[in-house]
């Protein structure tokens, strides 16, 4: 997926500059992006402020390290049912 040269906070502002009055048409133009590019953004990030998108990062790193230690977890417990399985 193509990184966007936009960090969340940029892209942050830009939606509080909208809804406090600024027409999507100039935003779009003073970034330089297209109004769709804008809209995908308030879908995404509409509503949410600075700190909502840092909690959200943090939930999201936990959540990956979270699902690779049970997939850890349950490759031990499928090899320890193998080997307890196999008759001697």
């Amino acid at each position: 997926m193509k990184q966007s040269k936009f960090t969340e906070s940029q892209i942050i502002r830009a939606l509080k500059e909208n809804e406090s009055g600024r027409s999507v048409e100039e935003v779009s133009r003073e970034l330089g992006i297209n109004k769709g590019t804008f809209y995908n953004w308030r879908k995404k990030y509409g509503g949410m402020e600075v700190s909502h998108l840092k909690r959200l990062k943090e939930l999201e790193e936990e959540n990956r390290k979270l699902k690779r230690m049970f997939a850890d977890v349950s490759l031990d417990l499928q090899m320890a049912k193998d080997v307890i399985s196999k008759k001697w």
